[in-house]
């Protein structure tokens, strides 16, 4: 009825208006098996599809048994279900399949399916988190689409959380931003008891977890009658599961370390969600470690692989290394050569290799460049390094200033020809550790305060 409105013609051709009365399309179309509707498409003058004895109400009528006929559905085995769906080019994709019927729905949702998933399909970078808030992703990146319907749905000004503290963004994953409630912790002097609040939430849905304090009991676990407390020496951070640990919890665990710097070792705090409390462990001495000074703070912490490598300070050469599956402690070398420690990430340089990035600048023509090195050996903590340099254009200045292990996000700066007095577009762009390939995300023009930014990939 539409059709023909719209157009004059009917789909069986333009007598289809003098052949089908008003009325009849007002009291209803008659059934496909009645007299009716079969003397009315005979009647219609149109080329017969299959000879001359073959009337189009035959072919309606057949049509309509073959549909009444239900045809025969395969039977596919799970497993192959689960190779065709892990081809599916991205999750949106797997979302629509699973909407499809029971059986696809019960194998997309399975947990391990949903894992190997993951691992083939990285989650998408929606945008980060700073002191100005959330920056979602801007066209034309791919994700600007999605980022911009979690800017509108969640809330990340976390109204939701006890308003009895102000809270600042410390690390997010897996959709999960980690918080820390500010308070003067010095004001009563350096301790590890004196532990602020720390809470996990998830924007999107407004749901939190408020993580319990340091008992006295574990706190005295760790320290020695000759220790001096010098002060936390790094931020709280979630831990990343390794793909072992993540075939054996639910994928609503995670994990929270904390670390604090004393006069002869460190000490590790680690909580688990599944158990709901806090686990500590104590470093070696810093000499038997071969530090030959207890280091007040740390430059930076990067997780890899259930991995936590602390930057020293004042050594040029080494790594503290925390494997957080066996809370064991160890050194490991840094490449060969002069590293600015602000600028650098350790990365999964996969198949079990670590990797490492930093930014450089030079030459005439003003080209940026990333060094890329990798330690060939395998699961070892020395080895041979190999670097390679990967150009980033000319007259642009890039300096990382956040990211995980598979994703940084490097700070873009124009460095113009010519002097200008306006303010430099300060970018904000997406750099794939796997493809080396760096995307734009979004742009600002008042400038960059310089604080924490916390990449924001995947949801809950």
């Amino acid at each position: 009825d539409r059709y023909t409105k719209h157009t004059g013609q009917g789909p069986f051709g333009r007598h289809t208006r003098k052949s089908l009365a008003p009325s009849t399309l007002r009291q209803g179309f008659p059934a496909a098996g009645s007299s009716a509707l079969r003397h009315r498409l005979d009647s219609l003058d149109l080329p017969y599809p299959q000879g001359p004895n073959h009337s189009p109400s035959s072919t309606l009528l057949a049509s309509g048994r073959e549909m009444a006929s239900p045809s025969p559905l395969v039977d596919f085995p799970q497993h192959l279900l689960e190779e065709i769906f892990l081809r599916l080019p991205a999750a949106e994709d797997l979302a629509r399949a699973s909407a499809a019927c029971v059986t696809f729905r019960r194998v997309v949702t399975d947990g391990s399916f949903l894992r190997r998933f993951r691992r083939l399909h990285p989650p998408p970078v929606l945008g980060f988190l700073c002191l100005g808030g959330f920056h979602p992703a801007q066209p034309p990146h791919t994700s600007a689409p999605a980022a911009r319907a979690l800017a509108l749905a969640a809330d990340f000004s976390f109204s939701f959380l006890p308003s009895r503290r102000r809270w600042a963004v410390q690390d997010i994953r897996d959709g999960r931003v980690l918080l820390v409630g500010k308070q003067n912790m010095m004001a009563e002097g350096p301790s590890i008891s004196m532990f602020p609040e720390l809470v996990v939430c998830d924007p999107l849905h407004r749901r939190y977890i408020l993580l319990p304090p340091l008992p006295d009991g574990l706190v005295a676990s760790v320290e020695r009658q000759d220790d001096e407390f010098l002060g936390w020496s790094c931020e709280p951070s979630l831990i990343p599961l390794s793909d072992e640990e993540a075939a054996l919890v639910e994928e609503t665990t995670f994990r929270v370390i904390w670390s604090a710097s004393c006069k002869t070792n460190m000490a590790v705090f680690v909580f688990s969600s599944t158990t709901g409390q806090w686990r500590a462990t104590a470093s070696q001495t810093w000499s038997d470690l071969v530090i030959d000074r207890q280091p007040l703070y740390f430059i930076r912490r990067h997780l890899v692989g259930g991995c936590v490598y602390w930057v020293l300070p004042m050594n040029n050469t080494d790594l503290l290394v925390l494997d957080t599956r066996t809370m064991e402690f160890s050194i490991a070398d840094l490449p060969p050569g002069q590293w600015n420690r602000q600028d650098i990430a350790i990365v999964d340089a996969g198949e079990g290799r670590l990797g490492m990035l930093s930014t450089g600048y030079g030459n005439a023509n003003g080209e940026s460049y990333l060094c890329y090195t990798i330690r060939q050996n395998k699961g070892e903590s020395f080895g041979e390094w190999q670097m390679e340099k990967i150009s980033l254009g000319s007259w642009y200045r890039y300096r990382i200033v956040g990211g995980t292990e598979k994703y940084l996000i490097l700070l873009r700066i124009e460095t113009p020809k010519y002097l200008s007095l306006s303010p430099p577009i300060m970018e904000f762009c997406k750099l794939d550790v796997r493809t080396m390939q760096v995307e734009r995300m979004c742009a600002e023009s008042s400038g960059f305060s310089g604080s924490k930014v916390c990449l924001y990939a995947d949801f809950p």
